[in-house]
């Protein structure tokens, strides 16, 4: 009578164990594909760093990490895929910079401080800005010299306004005391497109356009970091050549807010191991990203500087939201 009587209880007890939330999820997750949304079209460099992560990490979880794209409105669709998404772990995205600026500039759908799981930070960009080889600009000095001559002339592509490559160079325009003209495209693939076409003077972004330089098809008149690249070691940065300007734009996997404490500890563990995976490492090479790693509590903390530096930075370049 005992045994039966304990039977029971501990199948009660299991029963309802199973009803919180979360708990079925937590002890086996995950146990189907999980969808990681690139917000940058396919083929740019977004896209083949994270599709190098999605493989590693569906390898290390033994399921499936598929990669979703959503390009435009400067990189925040993916944002706005997560507040629409169950917080279970099976719906990621990569949030760019753009989420903690654009706010500041125009309304959107989210909350940047409230509505995602900042799950771990894994990389950044190296920005640079190009010209066509036969351009008759040679360096940023003769950019400088053409925009005050030519106010409003000079176009460049951008992945979209908002973004790091748009900022650090309206930035830089601001310092130089010129007026450029951006011509925002859907993400690196389009601005890349557009250069080569003749369609914008010069494209600012990060290094998909790395293979045409070292090919000599485009000029690499600056880059953006605090110091010179390994790979073009000639090439200055707009910071040293006195513009003040410095841009990396870290990034990493997030999810939907309220997250179960227990699933973002094995997505989090998972794409750190990426991190030591020589294909990882070598696609973030081929796109001249370092490794920047945060895990979830620095991650969370640097979204929240970021969102109130922006905004000061935003107010400062005369950009932001007069609603």
């Amino acid at each position: 009578m005992t045994d039966r009587r304990d039977f029971l209880a501990s199948t009660a007890a299991l029963a309802a164990t199973s009803l919180l939330p979360g708990y079925a999820s937590a002890q086996t997750f995950p146990t189907r594909t999980i969808k990681l949304i690139c917000p940058w079209p396919a083929g740019g460099s977004t896209d083949v760093v994270m599709r190098a992560l999605a493989e590693s990490a569906g390898k290390i979880m033994r399921q499936s990490v598929i990669v979703e794209n959503k390009p435009g409105a400067g990189g925040t669709l993916g944002a706005v895929e997560l507040i629409n998404s169950k917080p279970d772990g099976y719906t990621l995205a990569q949030i760019p910079v753009g989420v903690f600026r654009i706010p500041h500039m125009q309304k959107v759908q989210f909350d940047t401080l409230k509505d995602f799981t900042w799950i771990i930070c894994l990389t950044g960009y190296t920005f640079g800005l190009v010209v066509p080889i036969d351009s008759p600009i040679k360096n940023i000095k003769d950019l400088v010299a053409f925009a005050k001559a030519n106010p409003d002339t000079f176009t460049y592509g951008t992945p979209g306004t908002g973004t790091s490559p748009h900022l650090a160079v309206e930035e830089f325009a601001q310092r130089a005391g010129i007026k450029l003209s951006q011509i925002p495209f859907k993400g690196s693939a389009h601005n890349l497109q557009a250069v080569l076409g003749g369609h914008v003077m010069a494209m600012s972004d990060s290094t998909g356009w790395g293979p045409l330089v070292d090919a000599g098809k485009l000029r690499l008149l600056a880059t953006y970091g605090s110091k010179r690249t390994t790979r073009w070691p000639d090439v200055p940065t707009l910071n040293e050549l006195g513009y003040e300007t410095v841009s990396d734009s870290p990034f990493g996997v997030c999810g939907p807010k309220g997250m179960d404490p227990k699933v973002v500890k094995v997505i989090h563990d998972t794409f750190k191991k990426t991190l030591d995976d020589p294909a990882v490492l070598a696609v973030f090479k081929q796109y001249d990203q370092p490794v920047i790693y945060m895990n979830t509590a620095d991650y969370t903390k640097y979204a929240k500087d970021s969102f109130y530096t922006e905004k000061k930075t935003i107010e400062r370049l005369g950009m932001a939201n007069k609603d």
